[in-house]
């Protein structure tokens, strides 16, 4: 999917895409403000994180509406929609559609009413990997999930599911039950909560505004509305802001582990993470990679857009020329039209094209983020040998990815994988270039000034800092379409998938159990 802020690298066939995080989270508690317009502008600035549902929730004080759709923020909200979203306080979500389709039913906030007669609206950016658990333990409390079928609505429904305890009570109850990475902005009539599990996997900030308090997936997102950034919310920390002002309860210990992969590529550069600018850290990284993998060439261009702070560091490093050799079109969104096969050939030109004058003749450095299954690098090397380049190195600015993510970035199949089944020089025959050299995990952990202990990298290394369940039974097989279901008794069963219809048929007493990141269609992708 085309990333908000131009990072078309990876989405170069709309059918094909590469890694994706699934989702950007906004609250706002500013009472005299237009929160419904606030929560827009923050759902812009995070766009990048999930382009196929938006969503925003507000509340007067005397109830909580709801409008989502699928598509951009642009093309799901006007004018008109926001004016009438009146309130003190709203919360927003922008999606990257998962397992279950790209459906309204999946688009977020998803809402529940409780039994005392309020109501909770609820968004959520990360994985959970105890789904099944969770959904054994609302049927065994003879809840109705209304067909919820993802971590998100299970949440919400858990939430609300408490009558005897307020909002507040109920989180601090259901939240430690909860496994997986999970940064939450939820609401209820009058109050706006925020929560980060207790290893901080998915990033999550706390703003100050004139007239209020702004919670946000990242701090490029305060910047857009105004707001100051007044700290992280904490692994393992529930907060609460309502007119009595912010308070702040602990649910679990934090044990810190966020993502690594937030540095490479999923965070806007604009953006800090435990006090590190993603820009800066992106230029060290290629600093590094020149140093650790140098080369005799001419020019050094960057894979626009998310290649291009590391292409910076790596022709600072190497004393190489730094210049353009591809040019993006900005405006390639995600297309639902799908290319003739004739223009399927033609591939990535709709939305990368060389620099004929600039790369002819030429020996080139080109820097990428990552690869994941090798189609856009093999795509460009081959585009550039015929604008005339003379040799081509391609440096990445990752490891190379080999594990699955659990946490809520939707990567391909651990089969489909690259460098799951090819050792560099295999990926390098594979995508065709002269050289190629990825950075080393140390390095890249260095260039984050982050210890390593407190720092996920399971996507490189293997190593899952949060237990996955015995048997496996989330993931791949939940994640990625496999047809596997958690009965009753916690035992898998097969059932029949119809993916064309985006159907699931359970096996009669399972229960259909989908988790919110994963795509759906992973293993019909190449």
């Amino acid at each position: 999917m085309p990333r908000g802020d131009g990072r078309l690298s990876h989405d170069l066939d709309p059918q094909r895409p590469g890694p994706q995080d699934a989702c950007g989270v906004f609250g706002v508690w500013a009472p005299g403000e237009e929160v419904a317009k606030l929560t827009y502008f923050g759902l812009y600035a995070l766009q990048h994180r999930g382009q196929e549902a938006a969503g925003i929730a507000v509340s007067d004080g005397s109830g909580v509406v709801v409008y989502k759709d699928l598509g951009l923020v642009a093309q799901v909200f006007d004018e008109p929609t926001l004016a009438s979203l009146r309130g003190h306080l709203a919360i927003g979500h922008a999606r990257y559609s998962t397992t279950g389709g790209s459906t309204w039913e999946n688009a977020q906030p998803t809402i529940r009413a409780t039994p005392a007669g309020t109501t909770i609206a609820l968004a959520h950016n990360g994985n959970l990997v105890n789904t099944a658990e969770l959904a054994r333990e609302a049927t065994s409390r003879g809840l109705n999930s209304d067909g919820a079928t993802s971590d998100t609505p299970l949440v919400t429904m858990l939430l609300a599911s408490r009558p005897d305890l307020s909002v507040e009570a109920a989180a601090l109850e259901v939240l430690p039950t909860l496994r997986g990475a999970f940064s939450f902005v939820f609401m209820d009539e009058t109050t706006l909560y925020a929560a980060r599990d207790a290893h901080g996997v998915r990033p999550l900030v706390l703003g100050r505004m004139e007239r209020g308090w702004v919670v946000a997936s990242e701090t490029a997102a305060l910047d857009i509305v105004g707001a100051s950034f007044v700290r992280e919310v904490e692994p393992g920390e529930l907060i609460a802001v309502d007119e009595h002002g912010l308070r702040s309860a602990r649910f679990a210990a934090p044990e810190p582990k966020g993502c690594l992969f937030e540095y490479v590529y999923i965070a806007r550069p604009d953006t800090t993470i435990a006090g590190r600018n993603i820009h800066a850290a992106r230029v060290q990284i290629g600093r590094q990679l020149a140093k650790e993998h140098p080369v005799d060439a001419d020019l050094v261009i960057p894979v626009p857009e998310s290649g291009t702070p590391a292409a910076i560091g790596y022709a600072e490093g190497s004393g190489i020329t730094y210049g353009a050799g591809l040019m993006k079109n900005s405006y390639v969104g995600r297309t639902f039209i799908q290319p003739s096969q004739t223009l399927r050939q033609l591939g990535i030109r709709l939305k990368l094209n060389p620099l004929r004058e600039n790369v002819r003749g030429k020996r080139l450095v080109v820097v990428d983020d990552s690869i994941v299954r090798g189609n856009t690098q093999r795509a460009i090397v081959r585009m550039l040998r015929e604008a005339g380049a003379l040799e081509v190195h391609v440096r990445i600015s990752s490891p190379p990815v080999t594990w699955p993510c659990f946490y809520g970035i939707d990567f391909a199949t651990r089969a489909e994988l690259l460098a799951n089944g090819l050792d560099i020089e295999g990926i390098r025959r594979s995508i065709g270039a002269d050289t190629l050299g990825y950075v080393s995990l140390a390095g890249l952990i260095a260039a984050t000034e982050q210890p390593k202990t407190r720092l996920c990298r399971a996507c490189f290394d293997g190593e899952y800092p949060i237990e996955l369940p015995a048997g496996n039974l989330i993931g791949k097989h939940v994640l990625e379409g496999v047809d596997k279901r958690v009965g009753a008794d916690g035992g898998t069963v097969g059932a029949p998938h119809d993916h064309e219809a985006g159907v699931e048929r359970s096996a009669p007493g399972a229960h259909p159990l989908v988790a919110s990141p994963g795509g759906g269609d992973a293993l019909h992708r190449p």
